[in-house]
């Protein structure tokens, strides 16, 4: 019933596994993905020159080649599957009908063993970075209909598979078995495995050395939404004048929880900034423990412009901060992000971000910003200036990666008609995109921001689990924009 795939790796312990995988009745043959130049290999396994395992021509290639009804991909050699593996995910994708089986893993690391949960994939599941772990059960048939009716991969060097599995998905599930079934010696790194993750960190898709990657990825995720009825032309809608009345133009918001050690720096930054216009700085001090309480009072009363705000609500996270600064009556025509642990770079910044929002017709203004440590020094990767957004397609492309960005300015009417989902993590990013729907946003991309990664930082040392909680949050509003989107284009349907 079954194709093993797997990469050539160096020495037995890749040569073991694929004894291990011909050992079970259900696989019939295993392809070796080979650069070329590799030792002969046993019976009932076939070497197949790749240039990259993630490539269009090798899932071609493979599809074609396959006489099987399932396709077993394994990431690399150093992949262990469970022995009753190949089992489950048949009988799991027997029992769906499902276009792709997945399953959860684990790492061994100082010879303990990291279990490693993966999430569930759903509509909004279009970042080419989802993990779907180091073993994958693939219909053939399924994959061979999706290419028929779809279009055959393109002859791409890296965004082959994330070209298929997007394709697989619309029609069919991409589906999780929630169990442990393989071990690997080690995390893949990114980009290394054959499953199309953004090359280098989570930053990648703004480093210039991954350019062309990324263009790959970004064609492939916008032939998806238009295929389903979610992509946007470059159409947007006139931002008008708004009748409300604020008493400054301008805002600085400044929602903090405990940072004692960082805000005096923040608001001092902001306060420090030259201007034609009045603003104010509006921080929102979310019941904090550790003095900073006492910090903010004591600026306060040194500097009118500063509104030292303790919501009488006890349940607020930081996108529920953000709304009690853009609805309350001390709130500016713009309303300027600023983190407690972060800085504006120069006194020019706000003054820059308004000038835009004023003149460019935007709901949202996004700035650049540079990466220092905990001493303001610069640390890889250094400027993150997000050069990959265009005015054509930058909503689309938005639904791929996991931010827009920073410094964020944004009109506070406009605002207003939607708020801030009240989370500690992405906020912002359900912002933007909400706004985008709709909204032309601008870019400056000169560094105004400096940000500190430190160890106070609220994703420093994800768990896991918690990290998984993070993305799944982010494919979530991925796929309620993606819904909101397909009705905006008049596309019936949900598609959870």
């Amino acid at each position: 019933m079954i194709t093993a795939v797997i990469p050539r790796g160096a020495g037995p312990l890749a040569e073991g596994r694929m004894e291990e995988l011909l050992r079970n009745p259900l696989i019939r043959k295993v392809i070796v993905l080979d650069a070329g130049g590799g030792s002969p290999l046993s019976a009932r396994c076939e070497a197949l020159a790749v240039s990259d395992p993630s490539s269009g021509p090798t899932w071609n290639t493979l599809l074609a080649k396959a006489a099987t009804r399932y396709l077993l991909y394994l990431s690399s050699g150093d992949v262990r599957p469970d022995p009753r593996a190949p089992e489950r995910l048949v009988e799991t994708a027997e029992a769906t009908g499902a276009g792709m089986v997945y399953a959860d893993y684990a790492e061994i690391r100082g010879g303990n063993i990291l279990e490693h949960p993966v999430n569930d994939h759903q509509t909004g599941s279009i970042r080419d970075g989802f993990d779907f772990g180091p073993v994958m059960l693939i219909s053939t048939a399924a994959a061979r209909r999706a290419l028929r009716k779809y279009g055959a991969i393109p002859p791409c060097r890296w965004a082959g598979w994330y070209d298929l599995r997007l394709k697989l998905s619309t029609d069919r599930a991409l589906f999780r078995l929630p169990e442990r079934l393989s071990i690997v010696a080690e995390a893949a790194p990114d980009g290394a495995d054959g499953t199309g993750r953004s090359v280098g960190g989570p930053f990648a898709y703004v480093d210039p050395g991954n350019r062309a990657f990324q263009q790959e990825m970004e064609a492939a995720a916008t032939a998806h939404l238009r295929r389903i009825g979610a992509w946007l032309a470059p159409v947007f809608r006139d931002v008008s004048p708004s009748n409300e009345y604020f008493p400054v133009e301008a805002s600085v918001v400044i929602p903090v929880r405990n940072r004692a050690r960082t805000v005096a720096d923040a608001v001092k930054s902001a306060l420090a900034q030259r201007t034609d216009f009045p603003f104010n700085v509006i921080a929102v001090d979310n019941h904090s423990t550790d003095g900073t309480t006492a910090i903010l009072a004591e600026l306060a009363g040194r500097h009118p412009a500063l509104k030292h705000v303790v919501p009488k609500r006890l349940d607020l996270s930081i996108g529920g901060c953000w709304n009690e600064a853009i609805f309350s009556k001390a709130c500016g025509r713009y309303a300027v992000q600023l983190d407690s642990d972060d800085l504006y770079q120069g006194d020019d910044v706000l003054k820059r971000l308004i000038d835009l929002l004023r003149r460019g017709n935007c709901a949202l203004v996004v700035g650049a910003y540079t990466i220092v440590d905990g001493n303001l020094r610069e640390i890889p990767p250094g400027l993150i200036d997000h050069r990959e957004w265009t005015d054509s397609n930058g909503r689309n492309n938005a639904l791929r990666i996991n931010g827009l960005g920073a410094p964020r300015a944004f009109n506070t009417a406009v605002l207003r008609q939607s708020g801030f989902p009240n989370v500690g993590y992405g906020e912002d990013y359900a912002a933007a995109l909400r706004l985008s729907r709709e909204y032309r946003i601008g870019r400056i991309y000169d560094s105004l921001y400096l940000c500190r990664r430190w160890e106070g930082n609220t994703d420093a040392a994800l768990s896991i689990e918690q990290a998984n909680l993070h993305d799944a949050y982010k494919d979530r509003l991925r796929t309620i924009e993606i819904g909101a989107r397909r009705k905006l284009n008049g596309v019936r349907g949900w598609r959870s």
